[in-house]
């Protein structure tokens, strides 16, 4: 397989363990109007911009109950809870070696993320080590035509690491970051959460599944 050219992470579940705390406040603020999500409907959120997010959730609550709040007046709800929780998110195991591993062996890095530039800033406060990731492309990039599951992500960030996609390793945990980052041309790793196992997520042909980032060899 080679050693890759340039490695672009994903944020959210694959740095940091912050799903579960996305899910529950994604959960709580639904509850607020009304509607109860279920796992599938919480897997399926992964990897997606808050604001697609916030309007797939509207559109869910308005399914449920008849009617459906204003994506603001959902995020009024959801966010205060989302900070507090988001706080205190962990380290996924093997991530800070993963990292600290391509600095060493001056492998190029790039975050991949559909989180806003203010909430990385926030999640990566308690984590000096993310710091080593320099070229970002955030949810609310101003040169990202579209978010994920459109390739634009992975694409926008090998262009500024100038490197080709083909030559990149992607790291992903959501079926839209995966499907993403395939469009994009990477060589894709997937970390299959727990959720997904027994329900209808897939994973495309020739992306490779770990339990880990320990896993990972460079």
């Amino acid at each position: 397989m080679g050693s890759p050219a340039a490695c672009l992470f994903d944020l959210d579940g694959v740095l940091l363990d912050t799903e579960p705390l996305q899910a529950r406040a994604w959960q709580e603020a639904a509850r607020h109007f009304g509607c109860d999500l279920s796992a599938s409907q919480l897997l399926g959120l992964r990897g997606r911009r808050r604001g697609d997010c916030a309007e797939q959730v509207c559109l869910w609550i308005e399914t449920a109950t008849g009617a459906s709040p204003e994506r603001d007046a959902l995020l009024a709800v959801r966010q205060p809870l989302a900070d507090l929780l988001l706080a205190g998110a962990a380290p996924m195991p093997g991530a800070e070696a993963l990292v600290q591993s391509c600095l060493e062996r001056g492998i190029p890095m790039a975050l991949a993320t559909s989180s806003a530039r203010e909430a990385v800033e926030r999640k990566a406060a308690p984590h000096p080590w993310l710091g080593l990731i320099t070229v970002r492309v955030y949810g609310d990039d101003p040169e990202l035509r579209g978010g994920k599951p459109s390739p634009d992500p992975f694409l926008l960030a090998a262009e500024r690491l100038r490197t080709a996609p083909p030559d990149c390793w992607a790291f992903e945990d959501s079926q839209a970051g995966i499907q993403a980052a395939v469009t994009a041309g990477c060589r894709v790793f997937a970390l299959v959460p727990e959720e997904g196992t027994g329900t209808d997520w897939s994973v495309p042909e020739g992306v490779t599944v770990l339990r880990s980032l320990e896993e990972v060899t460079l």
